[in-house]
């Protein structure tokens, strides 16, 4: 029986790991391979932000003006605005935060009642095994004591600059953005990546536009090749620190 259970656990991992195994494999001795260049609209999963949004005005001229009155500007420069535009994103990211909590509780309670003298005046005498004196009594107490504590401090710094494809435009003029980066080094591939949403107003007349300026935000930055593999836990410590209760 405990030879059944091995091999079926043992099958079990094998089957979950599978196909992070062979792929692992088939990369001994090459570098890893560069995510080809694709639309981002295309993509499995993808889908089109749908936010609420103002009611659209309809544009309208004043008299004797070559100009509309949701203009943005009086010349059009080389600034991203369309589908398919490119901008720059300069990604700044540095932040710092320490929380430190302290909890402590107690609680005690106690009560004591004295039954031997109300007992004992009417029997006026002591049974067998139990004091009926003045002296008997009942007594009870307890006490309870919790404490904890807690400390954070966390800190992220990153520098770098991404260019971004516009993929969608939002009925009130806001752009849609997604960019995806990456660099091999040897045998290791940096990823970078940056999705969000932006207004024309904040990108700058160099055609770049700061982070903190990005709305609902995604920005990934990480690594894959060797030495991440050898980073990360293997698949059977995965699958333990998952499933064991302690």
């Amino acid at each position: 029986m405990n030879v059944v259970k091995l091999l079926s656990t043992v099958a079990l991992v094998a089957l979950l790991a599978g196909c992070a195994t062979l792929d692992q494999l088939s990369r001994v001795g090459e570098e890893p391979k560069l995510t080809a260049i694709a639309d981002p609209t295309a993509q499995p999963g993808y889908r089109a932000v749908n936010m609420p949004m103002p009611e659209i005005m309809p544009a309208s001229y004043q008299p004797n003006s070559l100009f509309s009155t949701d203009a943005r500007g009086f010349f059009k420069d080389q600034r991203a605005r369309k589908i398919g535009d490119i901008l720059t994103v300069i990604v700044t990211i540095d932040d710092s935060a320490q929380i430190s909590n302290a909890t402590t509780r107690q609680r005690s309670a106690g009560n004591a009642a004295n039954v031997g003298t109300s007992i004992g005046s009417l029997f006026g005498t002591k049974i067998p095994g139990v004091d009926l004196s003045g002296t008997g009594g009942i007594s009870t107490g307890g006490s309870m004591t919790d404490g904890g504590t807690g400390t954070v401090d966390r800190k992220e710094t990153l520098a770098t600059n991404v260019a971004v494809v516009i993929t969608q435009t939002l009925p009130n003029g806001n752009l849609v953005i997604e960019g995806h980066q990456e660099v091999r080094v040897n045998f290791e591939i940096r990823d970078l990546i940056v999705q969000g949403i932006v207004r024309p107003e904040d990108i700058q007349s160099d055609n770049t536009i700061p982070s903190d300026k990005i709305a609902e935000a995604r920005i990934a930055y990480g690594g894959r090749g060797q030495i991440s593999d050898v980073q990360q836990p293997r698949y059977g410590q995965q699958i333990a620190d998952a499933i064991l209760p302690f």
